[in-house]
């Protein structure tokens, strides 16, 4: 844990009483939030970056991710703690253990708040619901990193973009129709209704979905498992026995897609209904093997995390402030660009298959 002891001078008594209304008040945008619209400055109120600023050290940075014990987050989190004791900075990890508990982020939200970390990097549960807590934190001084699901702009100073959301989205569609041929029944199976990242990849899986290319596939359905296992392996069942004609899955959720091909695997429908979507190589190692899956993609989300924890270091250090055309040194994994409304890419998404499954280990 990290102490709570109040660091900065000043913090001031009427700023931490404040903290206890964050989760009800309606915070406005604060000199300290980030305004990402005006022409792409995407700067904090009057400050600079300073791209030759030395790195700051000692510096406290937590993690809260949508949902602790998740085997992505825990590959994501832990890239952003290597990456921490490299720059010479303190790595803690925080937040609720489901993956809908939106309240309980917004808690622990202010809890690192009143902690006065110096920097804290978020996988939002929704995009909306933090926006009160953060602009606190923000306004107390704390940098605000957003990584893997965003929040509204203004309520962060960057988003870590596991790649292009476009990309992403439309990817997926391209592998899943290809895998069926460009004819038949898809559904798609999702996380939580309210997860940004989600929602995004799912708008340009319908938009891919209207090329002529794809007149012969259907979308009948996309259902949500919350990111749960046990509820994404019976929302698998549902979907087939719902549409017993589904020639294929869609499932951008890494325990989503496992779930659904532990399913498939043990079922009738085993190389017959096709899965594709957004999963981890140890998790889907077997499935690529026996045959139940083809190929899927990913991102490295120990990457992901890393250029998170870059990113809350450069905030902190003054290095860049969230400005689009700021340019974000992340060590060996070179140099990122600040891209609209205060987003950085980490690249392109990598497929995964039979011919190079074995090649990674993450």
């Amino acid at each position: 844990m990290f102490s709570p002891a109040l660091r900065r001078a000043g913090l001031t008594l009427a700023a931490i009483t404040s903290l206890a209304l964050a989760a009800t008040a309606c915070g406005g945008t604060t000199k300290d939030s980030v305004d990402h619209d005006s022409g792409g400055k995407g700067a904090a109120s009057g400050a600079k970056a300073d791209p030759n600023a030395p790195t700051k050290k000692g510096l406290k940075v937590a993690f809260l991710p949508k949902q602790v014990n998740n085997p992505y987050f825990t590959v994501a989190d832990k890239g952003g703690q290597k990456a921490l004791g490299q720059l010479g900075s303190t790595y803690k990890e925080s937040g609720p253990s489901s993956a809908t508990d939106t309240s309980g982020q917004v808690s622990y939200v202010n809890i690192l708040t009143q902690q006065q970390v110096d920097a804290m990097a978020v996988s939002a549960q929704d995009p909306g619901a933090l926006c009160t807590a953060l602009k606190q934190a923000m306004k107390n001084g704390i940098k605000v990193v957003t990584y893997d699901s965003d929040t509204n702009p203004d309520c962060r100073n960057v988003f870590i973009s596991q790649a292009g959301a476009e990309e992403i989205g439309r990817s997926q569609i391209q592998q899943i129709a290809k895998q069926i041929g460009y004819k038949g029944e898809i559904a798609i199976l999702s996380a939580a209704q309210t997860a940004t990242n989600q929602n995004t990849w799912i708008k340009y899986m319908k938009d891919e979905l209207k090329k002529p290319e794809y007149k012969n596939v259907k979308l009948v359905k996309t259902a949500y498992g919350n990111d749960d296992a046990q509820q994404s392996f019976q929302q698998t069942q549902g979907l087939l026995q719902e549409h017993p004609k589904l020639a294929g899955i869609v499932s951008p959720t890494t325990v989503g897609i496992k779930a659904a091909a532990q399913y498939l695997s043990g079922s009738k429908y085993k190389g017959k209904v096709r899965l594709t979507g957004l999963g981890t190589p140890n998790d889907m190692r077997q499935y690529v093997k026996n045959g139940t899956v083809k190929a899927f993609e990913l991102w490295d989300p120990a990457k992901l995390g890393a250029l998170a924890a870059h990113a809350a270091v450069a905030l902190a250090s003054g290095q860049i402030t969230g400005a689009r055309g700021e340019t974000l040194k992340a060590g060996g994994m070179g140099t990122f660009t600040v891209g609209a409304k205060g987003v950085i890419d980490l690249g392109k998404p990598t497929v995964f298959d039979a011919g190079n499954i074995d090649r990674y280990r993450f």
